[in-house]
């Protein structure tokens, strides 16, 4: 029965001359007449010729205005405008910048590509160039689809475009829609200068990537990094699972005359979520004191309180608890919990991942490089990344638990990407057009002619901010479905985050969008026929599908041309930063901020690559599917690449960080892609040919041999476009991720460099999980409400640092972390006031002056989320001194707090040289008359000093082969690897006859 009733509504349409078809709907229509003459042309309200001016008008116009305002306020908000001046280092510090309205262009304009590179790093250099090479492209582009495609499809129209505003007819005149055969032999020469056009352009940045990544390589922060001759080892058996047998392992590749120092990843166990458990409880503390001491002199009659956690077994019931006693107990017995599973994390219970440092970048590369399709021992050798990219959670996973999470992952994928076609096309039915919803629902047309003004502010606003949020709810979640599909390092994880973002647009916003009238007019035209008693092929051939897709998408055309040009408004406001300075001021004005909220804010933003790369292949795509069908569309992209082009340099000199640094190596997924988009337009192009031709594959008539030889001369095209891709790969990919690639078996290639390795030159410190070492995070507290936190907390007061060694009858305040020889209490400041009973080491006070990310950037707890590795601010983490070669991070004695409780304003300058003996001696080696005088607790020290004199300083060894006493520094090493019977360990000597060791064992060379 609802069979034979939507046949008899489909019988009620009619077909227009152009071959599609409409829907025949009156006053007398029913509501399912007028829904399925809606659904068969859904978006045929926002797609009117005239909206080009308007959008034209308003995005000029507004996007003016909007950096006119930016321009006004810039110089008064540096915090939100340039926080880069104010945080980078000398090095990476952008250009002074004047405070005149327009005194941003000049150092905008003078920065030069060698320059950006320094100053953003190579993701941010290759970024801007990826948006350059995209507007140049475009501009080549237009001018020949507006000097050829244009005057061609105007001058080989059929003249059938009658009906419609003089508007609609001139937009649809630029279209093929109605040109004859022959003219369509300018569509399949611009193909050609089109595919050309971007295959220069590839290949041109192709070269200037490769050449922008050697220079990286020789660069020295590269250089003198941990992580550039480094191996990552992954799927190790079982029976290799231990540091002599990575080494096994890489030496069975025979590419190297030296051996590693190896590193076996070691059982975290449930670590990292026992910190990210116990940073949540800081940090919902942090909220709640914020909130109940907003007004410290006035504190609110009732305490708050809260549901105890869910992963609290210790919690009694689901009753409500007070919050301020209840998280600082959760906190205080997750610390303990921390402190005893780390003690108790040895290697005994190994995991099938480790890491082996070489002495020289080369050799780490040569093993890598002639490992990559080798798979020894059945692992998977590759470079190391930086060791805060790594997502250390995914690193046990197995080949096969991998393979299956990706193909669920992908699975889910595909489903939402499917789903969201019906939400997509009602919220361009209805929620653009409230009308049409008034259409087909009496009652609420009468609700939407009674309150006009309310229903159009919710018309202009509801339908673009739910599309707003999606696209940014979006990259959060395919983020975490990445992460949990087993992607290992953050990089990787952004890179799959583009590509699987563009396929979600390029499906459900491009193909879907343009295509879903067509199909469903297609459909609709099928069962019609059958209707006439024509057979199934038959009904099938007169639906004439190639020009219902042809005229569809021509129709859709002038969408894009309006769509595109709004694009600038987007670039604007991200220039003037409105959304961040918005909410930053709402938060401040209508909420209470936790001191550590407020320090975030000050800080730097992390630059969304992902989103942003997604977003120009994007535009790129439609403009190239849509250059031969409305040539207009490519003078407004490239306008729109003109403008960014200029705008994101400014965001990525001044506002902007790369919260991950990867070298680069965005570039490949953003070539794939863009030979993709243009192969996608020659098979528009195709489509165009075969409709105009009436090409009927498989029928004995309705054959045009000219269609057939056009296409004929097109079909090339996607193979060659194919071809050069794999040649580019070839070529280049190579050179981009290697520092070199030559077998090099003798220790003179090395020599030659002026380098001169020892054999007790050994790095103790290694790829090691943050859980074991990372300090945990203290709540923090504004300062403002020091003398009443006592009063509102009545739990521990004192930082329980005691021994249960022995006892004492000697009442002593525990010692602070951060300043040896100073009590706890008084670490931070002045003497507290009375009755505040140690509470600044419980607590870390916050006085409003310190709320700025400057006197907190180099602490991990800040530093990872908004400093990347710490290069912007002259403390990569990743660096190793010339003298010592251990990572500035890891250096015993090195200017960083073992604990988050103690901070102060770090100078934005690189780590200064410091003497060998106050870099590798700790307190207890040093002899007291080495220690400064002067200051009450920078005097000599017994309980600190001269402990251990005359004994061999721990992480030294004297190179006993020079005859010299030249001390050489190791930092302490975490791993414990002294003694375990091979050559190269940190911590061990080993003596020349000496035959414990693998090189004993290992054949000569």
């Amino acid at each position: 029965m609802a069979w034979e009733r939507f046949h008899e509504l489909l019988s009620r349409q009619e077909t227009s001359g152009s071959g599609t078809t409409t829907c025949s709907v009156t006053d007398e229509s029913t509501a399912s007449e007028k829904l399925l003459c809606l659904i068969q042309n859904p978006f045929n309200t926002s797609i009117v010729a005239t909206s080009f001016w308007i959008s034209l008008g308003t995005s000029v116009g507004i996007m003016v205005v909007i950096t006119a305002f930016f321009s006004w306020i810039r110089p008064y908000n540096s915090v939100v405008y340039a926080p880069k001046l104010k945080h980078a280092d000398s090095k990476h510090a952008p250009p002074a910048i004047g405070k005149g309205l327009f005194a941003w262009f000049g150092p905008v304009a003078k920065t030069r590509e060698s320059q950006m590179v320094e100053k953003v790093g190579l993701d941010g250099a290759v970024f801007l160039r990826f948006t350059r090479m995209c507007r140049n492209i475009l501009l080549v582009m237009s001018i020949i689809g507006c000097g050829i495609l244009l005057p061609a499809n105007i001058i080989g129209s059929k003249d059938s475009t009658t009906g419609g505003s003089i508007s609609s007819r001139a937009f649809i005149a630029m279209t093929p829609a109605a040109v004859t055969l022959d003219t369509l032999w300018a569509h399949v020469v611009c193909s050609w200068l089109f595919d050309i056009i971007v295959a220069y352009f590839l290949w041109t940045n192709y070269r200037a990537i490769t050449r922008l990544r050697r220079q990286y390589f020789e660069s020295p922060e590269y250089q003198m990094s941990l992580h550039s001759r480094t191996l990552w080892v992954t799927q190790i058996p079982r029976d290799l699972r231990t540091d002599e047998g990575i080494i096994r392992i890489l030496d069975n590749v025979g590419q190297s005359s030296t051996l590693p120092r190896a590193a076996i990843g070691r059982n975290v166990k449930i670590l990292p979520d026992l910190i990210e458990e116990h940073n949540e409880a800081v940090r919902n503390l942090e909220s709640v004191l914020a909130k109940y001491l907003k007004n410290p002199d006035r504190l609110p009659a009732k305490r708050p309180t809260m549901r105890p956690s869910k992963k609290d077994r210790s919690a009694n019931g689901s009753t409500n608890v007070d919050a301020i006693e209840y998280l600082t107990g959760r906190i205080r017995s997750l610390e303990l919990e921390i402190k005893e599973v780390r003690e108790s994390v040895d290697k005994r219970n190994a995991m099938p991942y480790g890491f082996a440092i070489y002495d020289h970048i080369e050799q780490a590369h040569i093993v890598a490089y002639n490992s990559r399709n080798k798979h020894p021992q059945g692992t998977d050798v590759r470079l190391a990344p930086k060791p805060n990219d790594l997502i250390w959670n995914n690193l046990p996973l197995t080949r096969k638990s991998v393979k299956w999470k990706r193909f669920w992952n992908n699975l889910w994928i595909v489903v939402l990407t499917l789903v969201w076609i019906a939400p997509n096309a009602l919220i361009a039915i209805f929620l653009s057009n409230l009308g049409n919803l008034g259409a087909i629902w009496p009652g609420f047309q009468k609700n939407l002619d009674a309150h006009h003004t309310f229903w159009a502010a919710v018309q202009a606003i509801a339908s673009p901010a739910l599309t707003s949020l999606v696209y940014l709810l979006l990259p959060i979640m395919f983020r975490r479905m990445s992460i949990h599909a087993g992607d290992t390092t953050k990089t990787s994880r952004e890179r799959h985050v583009t590509t699987k973002l563009y396929a979600f647009f390029v499906f459900n916003n491009l193909v879907v969008f343009s295509l879903f009238s067509a199909v469903w007019s297609f459909v609709a035209a099928v069962i019609t026929n059958k209707q006439d008693n024509q057979s199934a092929w038959q009904a099938i051939q007169s639906g004439d599908f190639y020009g219902t897709i042809v005229q569809a998408l021509c129709h859709v055309s002038p969408f894009w041309v309006s769509w595109l040009l709004q694009r600038n408004l987007g670039a604007a406001t991200d220039l003037a930063q409105l959304i961040n300075l918005g909410w930053s001021w709402f938060a401040r004005t209508f909420m209470s901020p936790t001191p550590r909220q407020t320090i975030e804010w000050t800080a730097p933003p992390p630059m969304d690559y992902a989103s942003y790369y997604n977003y120009f292949l994007f535009y790129t795509t439609v403009a190239f599917c849509f250059g031969t069908l409305q040539p207009l569309v490519l003078p407004v992209t490239a306008l729109y690449f003109c403008v960014d082009s200029w705008l994101k340099k400014y965001l990525l000199l001044y506002v902007f960080i790369t919260k991950t640094e990867s070298g680069g190596r965005f570039w490949r997924i953003l070539f794939n892609r863009i030979i993709f988009a243009i192969v996608l337009a020659n098979l528009v192009t195709a489509l165009v040919i075969t409709a105009t031709g009436n090409v009927k594959t498989g029928s004995a008539g309705g054959e045009n041999p000219t269609s057939w030889v056009m296409l004929g001369v097109i079909a090339p095209l996607p193979f060659l476009m194919i071809g050069f891709k794999i040649y580019c790969a070839r070529t280049f990919d190579d050179q981009c991720q290697y520092y070199n690639k030559a077998t090099l078996k003798d220790q003179d290639t090395f020599d030659a460099s002026g380098k001169k390795p020892s054999r007790h030159d050994r790095v103790g410190v290694k790829f090691g999980h943050p859980a074991l070492f990372k300090p945990l995070i203290t709540p923090m507290v504004h300062a403002k409400a020091q003398h009443v936190l006592s009063q509102v907390y009545h739990g521990r007061l004192e930082n329980d640092n005691t021994s249960s060694e022995g006892f004492s009858d000697i009442a002593m305040d525990s010692m602070s972390h951060s300043q040896p020889g100073k009590s706890a209490r008084f670490a931070n400041g002045p003497p507290p006031a009375a009755g505040d009973n140690g509470m600044r080491d419980m607590f870390e006070m916050v006085p409003e002056s310190h709320l700025d990310f400057a006197y907190y950037k180099n602490r991990a707890e800040f530093g990872d989320e908004r400093g990347g590795d710490g290069e912007l601010y002259g403390r990569p983490l990743d660096l190793v001194s010339e003298r010592s070669r251990t990572p500035h991070s890891f250096r015993t004695g090195s200017n960083s707090n073992p604990s988050s409780r103690a901070s102060s304003p770090a100078p934005s300058v690189p780590i200064r040289q410091q003497r060998m003996d106050e870099l590798a001696f700790h307190p207890a080696y040093r002899d007291a008359t080495t220690e400064q005088q002067n200051g009450l607790y920078n005097g000599s020290n017994e309980s600190e000093s001269r402990l251990l004199r005359g004994a061999q300083p721990v992480g030294m060894s004297r190179d006993i082969a020079d005859g010299g006493d030249e001390r050489e520094q190791f930092s302490l090493d975490r791993w414990r690897t002294g003694g375990s019977g091979y050559t190269s360990v940190p911590g061990t000597v080993v003596d020349e006859d000496e035959a414990a060791g693998y090189e004993a064992y290992r054949p000569q060379r």
